[in-house]
């Protein structure tokens, strides 16, 4: 659950951004959330689906002043889902199952929007 994880080049990234409803906090969707992304490991990882990997963030309200090119704006309070899959179509084949939407939509409860956008890796590395 805590381990590190290694991404492959060539993965396809998934970022979801998910506002919580006014009220909500972190442990009011820990369960939901942990559900699902239990669903997604046990259910869609690796042969059985493309699932590489992923990690959920909460928003900690940091907003850099020297990597935002537009000056500092506030940000809405929101969880960062991240996922890896082999390819797209994996990833939306695994989010129209039943199993993945009923834990889905527990979540979903919870939340005013979620968005989640897709992105193709370009680069990767490490310190050498």
């Amino acid at each position: 659950m805590f381990t590190p994880i290694s991404i492959p080049f060539g993965a396809k990234m998934l970022f979801n951004t998910v506002k919580l409803k006014p009220g909500v906090e972190m442990e009011d969707v820990e369960l939901a959330l942990g559900e699902m992304c239990n669903v997604v490991k046990d259910t869609y990882g690796g042969e059985k689906g493309g699932f590489i990997a992923g990690q959920v963030f909460r928003f900690s309200g940091f907003v850099s002043d020297e990597g935002s090119l537009s000056g500092p704006k506030a940000a809405e309070s929101h969880i960062a889902i991240v996922t890896y899959w082999s390819s797209f179509e994996e990833h939306e084949r695994s989010h129209a199952d039943e199993v993945f939407k009923d834990k889905f939509m527990a979540l979903s409860k919870l939340c005013t929007d979620s968005k989640e956008l897709g992105y193709d890796m370009l680069w990767q590395g490490v310190p050498e």
